[in-house]
């Protein structure tokens, strides 16, 4: 007769549970010392949204280029202070800046123009005859005595506007010209008698103040003090009667934080507290908490990871990694949960029978997980990194170390819950019999097919931004009163030599011209605006000696006194004056608006960017580099959509190949005759989820697709428990259940999010799960064994 084996038998951990169980404390030791080196300089949490998107190219000068383009929203900042008089408007300005620079979280704060003017004044003397736009170039070359006839008028009229350059160094007027050609674009002035840039509109003098952020616009600790200074400031300055209007990257990103800060918090406090109620409820013992500790080691473990891969981790993946707290609870409830169907339950004798199935689970859902480490997109390869790594840490963790701090203990199960779920099973096993199942299996076939008739894709950047309206007007004001209106679309030019990109530009120019002409486009800025190819200004030169163009420049000089050696010395002068090179007129005051639009030269080619403002209408701007040799039309934004597009069809081959991979792990494990009955669970699982999405009118985007990924982890997880029926059918029904209710209060409540990637990704999830659990009790037993597995 064999002795009765007593419940501290059952609970004694073998010798090699004892070994997994050091190996477990010793790793997570090891990782919670990275991670405080890891924190050593602060949190390495980043809330950039460049850090997500993918790089669109290969090319490295075109990498070269988005980087200039999007400099000013790493640093820059822009506010107008407006009041309806100018000297107040002007003096508010200067208190704003005054406040600004001494509050240490500006590297510099500019109201007044800081110009020297003494150097800009010598460019344009020593570099006049270079810096002259095209037209005007042309004219003085085509007819000098309609030129000098001009000039002569502006020389007699007492109330012509002089320029910087007196006229008795500039008789022909070609500095003036210069300066009148380099003015920036938009509305706004140099104001004299202030020395302030300023434009009036709306009844409102405004003031341009300009500020470069000490540290990165999306580091975690400037942007949320600059937006609380520039609250305070804005209410301030409409006390003493003036407007403050702000707009830059560091706002976006204080907004960004704070709403993903309190969603992080709202929906993981949230899930964490309807979790905690439904152990308490299911359990009725204190101890059944201790199933968080596997959720807390699995966060640790997903944060670890991230940023010893990634340098950092996103703040979305926090939010989104917030709901990975319903799924790491499944591993200690599968086991709790067998109290329902165990009387003399014991924890390690619990996972000693439900291990195989949980390793299953594991394996099939790291699958679902590690397919997107094969997407181009860091938004999607960073929460796979998080979420294998925090899956990984939980299961460890149930496995080595929950067990022995459970030893002694058994959970209160409710006694009327395997009587609800028992009726449960035997009324599906009644449906089954019956012929009307295949009706109804049609019915739902039908209503999916519609609702995937109705489903629309959808694949736009504006599903990660979730941005006030309040930023937004105000940025759109800035830019109606300034006449400056950036824009990410850009032109890039490329050229063997700086004469044959002067070409282009000026040919990409011409057509550009044509769409401000149209209203399409509200200006652009590029290199050939700033500088004539040496051939241009080589070509004025000689044009200057020529006898014949000085005879036909001279005489309106003569007529109002002004003698012909004079005019004669004067032209000497500028043929005498050097050929000005592009890095010359760069390095120069009056290079630098134009300065990050020279990309210098690659790989023996030079190459620059073409700026743009105000861009109505994209479509005719990529029409105006067709045709053109070594002119590139980039659209950043689109670009990015098609990148979408594209990851969204390499995310459902991932998942038909997560399918595949799956179903052979099953058939190695479990046999032919299992996969194919598990397999149907997550495949109708996600269809209805699709149809579900249709219905609801939720488009399908690159996180929805994700979901479903996630989808065919979770419900293949519930098929499996379901199939093995540890300790009867009704207490794993009861476990899936339970595993349901706590992944539907993490990412339900993601559904609720404010950002529409977040929000979709949850709702695909959401509604997979609640088919799962409406499938799963549908999968048909495997062959039970009279024994438990042994130790």
């Amino acid at each position: 007769m064999k002795p009765e084996i007593s419940r501290l038998d059952t609970e004694a951990p073998s010798k090699r549970e004892r070994l997994l169980a050091l190996i477990f404390r010793v790793a997570m030791v090891l990782v919670l010392l990275l991670g405080a080196w890891q924190s050593r300089h602060g949190l390495p949490v980043s809330s950039s949204l460049l850090d997500l998107l993918p790089n669109v190219s290969s090319d490295t000068l075109r990498r070269q280029a988005d980087i200039q383009i999007q400099k000013p929203l790493a640093r820059q900042m822009v506010a107008l202070v407006g009041a309806p008089d100018r000297e107040r408007a002007v003096e508010l300005a200067r208190g704003v800046g005054h406040l600004w620079n001494h509050s240490g979280l500006f590297a510099s704060v500019q109201v007044d123009v800081d110009v020297n003017l003494d150097a800009v004044r010598q460019q344009l003397v020593a570099q006049r005859l270079s810096l002259i736009s095209g037209a005007d170039r042309k004219r003085l070359m085509d007819d000098p005595a309609a030129y000098a006839a001009q000039r002569v008028r502006e020389l007699a009229d007492p109330f012509s506007v002089g320029g910087l350059v007196p006229a008795d160094q500039d008789l022909l007027g070609i500095a003036r010209l210069a300066e009148k050609s380099l003015r920036p674009p938009g509305k706004l002035r140099f104001d004299l008698a202030s020395g302030t840039l300023l434009t009036e509109q709306d009844g409102k003098y405004w003031v341009l103040l300009r500020a470069q952020t000490s540290g990165d616009a999306f580091d975690q600790r400037s942007p949320a003090g600059i937006a609380t200074l520039v609250a305070d400031t804005r209410a301030g300055v409409a006390k003493d009667g003036g407007e403050l209007l702000a707009a830059g990257g560091a706002l976006y990103a204080a907004a960004g934080q704070s709403q993903a800060q309190s969603e992080s918090g709202w929906i993981g406090g949230g899930s964490l507290l309807g979790i905690v109620l439904l152990l308490l409820l299911a359990l009725r013992r204190w101890r059944a908490l201790l199933a968080f500790v596997p959720v807390a080691a699995g966060l640790l473990c997903g944060v670890v990871a991230c940023v010893a891969v990634f340098g950092s981790v996103h703040i979305l993946t926090l939010v989104i990694g917030a709901s990975l707290i319903g799924i790491a609870v499944d591993f200690p409830l599968h086991y709790l949960g067998k109290s329902y169907g165990l009387p003399d339950w014991t924890a390690r004798d619990a996972l000693r029978r439900v291990l195989p199935g949980l390793s299953i689970i594991l394996a099939a859902t790291l699958v679902g997980y590690l397919a997107l480490l094969f997407t181009p997109f860091p938004a999607l390869t960073q929460t796979a990194v998080f979420s294998a790594a925090g899956l990984v840490g939980a299961y460890a963790c149930t496995v080595c170390e929950l067990p022995r701090w459970l030893r002694g203990w058994a959970p209160r199960p409710w006694q009327g819950l395997p009587r609800v779920a028992q009726s449960l099973l035997e009324t599906l096993s009644v449906w089954s019999a019956r012929r009307t199942l295949p009706w109804l299996a049609l019915g739902v076939a039908l209503v999916c097919a519609g609702g995937l008739l109705k489903l629309r894709v959808q694949d736009d950047l504006r599903l990660w931004l979730s941005l006030p309206p309040s930023l937004l007007d105000q940025a759109k004001r800035i830019g109606e009163i300034t006449g400056i209106m950036p824009t990410s679309q850009y032109f890039l030019v490329r050229a063997p030599d700086l004469g044959t990109l002067y070409q282009r530009q000026a040919a990409l120019g011409q057509n550009l011209d044509a769409l401000v002409g149209r209203q399409a486009l509200g200006s652009y800025l590029s290199l050939n605006q700033l500088l004539a190819p040496e051939s241009a200004q080589q070509q004025l030169r000689d044009r200057m000696r020529d006898p014949a163009w000085r005879a036909r420049l001279t005489p309106s000089f003569e007529t109002v006194g002004i003698p012909a050696s004079a005019v004669l010395a004067s032209i000497d002068t500028l043929v005498g004056l050097p050929p000005v090179k592009m890095t010359d007129a760069l390095a120069g005051p009056l290079g630098e608006s134009r300065r990050d639009l020279w990309l210098g030269e690659h790989d023996g080619q030079v190459a620059a960017i073409v700026s743009l403002q105000g861009l109505r209408d994209t479509a005719a701007a990529a029409s105006a580099a067709q045709g053109l040799e070594g002119v590139s039309y980039i659209d950043q934004t689109g670009d990015l959509n098609r990148s979408f597009a594209s990851t969204r069809w390499e995310a459902a081959e991932l998942k038909l190949l997560s399918y595949l991979v799956a179903a052979g792990l099953l058939w190695a494990t479990l046999g032919r005759r299992a996969t194919w009955r598990l397999l149907a669970v997550p495949l109708a699982a996600s269809a209805c989820t699709l149809g579900a999405l249709g219905i609801l009118g939720q488009p399908l985007t690159l996180f929805s697709l994700f979901g479903l990924l996630l989808v065919s982890a979770i419900g293949l997880d519930y098929a499996i428990v379901m199939y093995e029926r540890v300790a009867g059918a009704a207490s794993c029904l009861i476990g899936v259940a339970l595993a349901a209710l706590t992944t539907l209060l993490s990412f339900g409540l993601l559904g609720l999010s404010s950002t529409p990637a977040i929000a979709n990704f949850g709702i695909a999830v959401a509604l997979g799960v609640t088919f799962s659990v409406l499938f799963a009790p549908w999968v048909r037993p495997a062959a039970q064994s009279p024994h438990p597995p042994s130790h």
